[in-house]
């Protein structure tokens, strides 16, 4: 079944210079392996179309069940030397929860 990230999960954003620190963050252990799955560094770069202009490196939080990805040449410069509002990492975050998942039917009833 084909749903949306923010049907599994949440985001947490920060802002650093021109660097964004985004995390997903499973609603439900059972939602984490296929989000580690289907979500790599490189999906998520290429999400977002040529906004972010350099490396994204994932960090895996199993414990957590959380990833981290920080987002280097993401914020137009930096949030202090950008005119675009739109690539602060509140508003990437945001973006990344429209991410497509591919989840077990059985899963189903956990959705919120």
């Amino acid at each position: 079944m084909l749903t949306k990230l923010v049907q599994l999960a949440h985001c947490r954003s920060g802002d650093k210079g021109n660097t964004s620190n985004i995390s997903v963050i499973a609603y439900h252990p059972e939602f984490y392996a296929p989000i580690k799955e289907q979500l790599s560094a490189e999906k998520f770069k290429n999400f977002y179309s040529g906004v972010i202009k350099g490396n994204v490196t994932r960090y895996n939080l199993d414990d957590l069940q959380m990833l981290n990805f920080v987002c280097e040449g993401a914020l137009g410069g930096g949030v202090s030397r950008s005119l675009c509002l739109d690539n602060y990492g509140k508003s990437l975050s945001s973006r990344i929860l429209s991410f497509k998942i591919d989840i077990d039917d059985n899963l189903e009833q956990l959705l919120q």
